[in-house]
């Protein structure tokens, strides 16, 4: 996420632009809800509100979206699917397909989820 997200206190001010839409669009990160304005990313939890700017609305460019704001889902899905091509190609020798579906599955999950979080954990030590 681009920036620094400004948190506002419920107990602050309730507010909520009129024109936000909720979306599921977004990492909830523990929100009850979520919201967008153009740009603006709101998240609304028990106690406050966290707002932020992506530079690319996912609703209007949603590739433009993962590639500027969100590039961890990005390596993370390509990392699944290189990983799960790869596993497929070396298992397909063998007989037993039910075998070779979970371990291309499981390898995909792992080396996906690893990626992603290895490129959150990069990209918020770079912010």
């Amino acid at each position: 996420m681009p920036g620094d997200e400004i948190e506002v206190p419920k107990e602050l001010r309730e507010f909520m632009l009129e024109e936000a839409e909720e979306t599921i669009l977004g990492q909830k990160n523990g929100a009850l809800k979520q919201y967008r304005y153009g740009n603006l990313h709101i998240r609304e939890y028990d106690d406050k509100f966290l707002v932020h700017t992506d530079k690319i609305d996912p609703r209007v460019n949603p590739i433009g979206h993962l590639v500027y704001d969100a590039p961890e889902v990005l390596i993370g899905i390509a990392c699944g699917i290189f990983s799960g091509i790869n596993t497929a190609k070396n298992l397909s020798s063998k007989n037993s397909k039910k075998l070779s579906i979970a371990n291309v599955l499981a390898s995909s999950l792992m080396s996906g989820y690893l990626a992603y979080e290895t490129t959150k954990k990069i990209k918020k030590h770079l912010e």
